[in-house]
């Protein structure tokens, strides 16, 4: 399961552990994953997806994920999120 924001992009970061002694080890930063549930109103469903909270807080900001897909771009979203992207384009067009 890799831990990568589906609307983001945004990983791991990797950085060190420093002791009081000044003694480095390696250590990852993960991002702060969520699996949500969110509905898409020109489709008329949900969708669930992994995604990071400050995601979660920009999708609100957009008006939904309506609004979010159609501002982001298509190097940062997983392939899932690229197809939902898609439909809802479609489903824009012929409406």
């Amino acid at each position: 399961m890799s831990r990568v924001c589906e609307l983001t992009g945004k990983g791991p970061m990797v950085g060190n552990n420093v002791s009081h002694a000044n003694n480095r080890t390696k250590r990852r930063f993960l991002p702060n994953l969520q699996d949500v549930t969110l509905i898409s109103d020109a489709l008329g469903r949900s969708f669930k997806l992994k995604i990071s909270s400050a995601a979660l807080r920009s999708v609100d900001h957009r008006g939904g994920l309506d609004g979010f897909l159609a501002k982001a771009s298509d190097a940062d979203l997983s392939a899932k999120a690229l197809k939902i992207k898609k439909d809802i384009a479609k489903a824009a067009e012929t409406a």
